[in-house]
């Protein structure tokens, strides 16, 4: 059978403290690194795009930039997002827009809505 039951749970401690103290000791992962690093605040994104922050503003706020996420004052760009948006560099066609608003308008949750 076991021994004392307070020596038990002492030994258990002792584990928990050594795992803690390894987790405390351990450097932060890249991953979160790599994640700071791929948001671009608008002035970074103003020199990647060689624009103004005024037309940055304005982009965003017409729905031309994507990738954008405002936390509190601040307007945040994914810069994965942007660099395939660059790549990308084209409208997309009057087909692809509808096939775009045929998808959201099946996907919608609003009931008894359709369309006319």
């Amino acid at each position: 059978m076991a021994s004392n039951p307070f020596e038990v749970i002492e030994e258990r401690l002792v584990i928990i403290e050594n795992l803690i103290i390894d987790l405390k000791n351990q450097p932060p992962k890249v991953e979160q690194k790599e994640e700071m690093q791929q948001l671009l605040t608008v002035d970074e994104l103003a020199h990647l795009l060689h624009l103004s922050k005024p037309t940055i503003y304005s982009n965003y706020s017409k729905g031309l930039l994507p990738g954008g996420c405002k936390q509190g004052k601040r307007l945040y760009f994914d810069k994965k997002i942007i660099i395939s948006w660059i790549k990308s560099g084209r409208k997309l066609s009057n087909a692809e827009i509808e096939q775009q608003a045929e998808a959201y308008l099946s996907n919608s949750k609003r009931k008894g809505y359709h369309g006319k």
